[in-house]
């Protein structure tokens, strides 16, 4: 029988895209590009543990507080060094 692991899903991925969304407005020469704005994500998602989960509520009900807002710290920081990060580099090729 055949395993099923389509439930399976890393956690910050919908916070981190979540909070991409919400800084972009910020970062309005990156805001107007899909690609750009998924290359931000990719950057933060890559300075992030994998938290892999197959529940929103299951991975709620084992966290206390203290370690939520330590995940909720750790990607708002990725998020913003992904995007000052994308920023520069997207400058840096436009005076080649």
């Amino acid at each position: 029988m055949p395993a099923d692991f389509s439930s399976l899903y890393n956690h910050h991925e919908r916070e981190v895209f979540a909070a991409v969304m919400d800084a972009a407005a910020d970062f309005p020469d990156l805001a107007d590009s899909n690609d750009l704005l998924c290359d931000v994500a990719c950057v933060a998602l890559n300075r992030l543990p994998p938290r892999y989960i197959r529940h929103e509520v299951d991975f709620s009900f084992y966290l206390t507080e203290h370690e939520r807002l330590e995940i909720d710290n750790a990607i708002s920081e990725a998020v913003s060094y992904a995007f000052n990060f994308v920023q520069a580099r997207t400058a840096l090729r436009a005076r080649k």
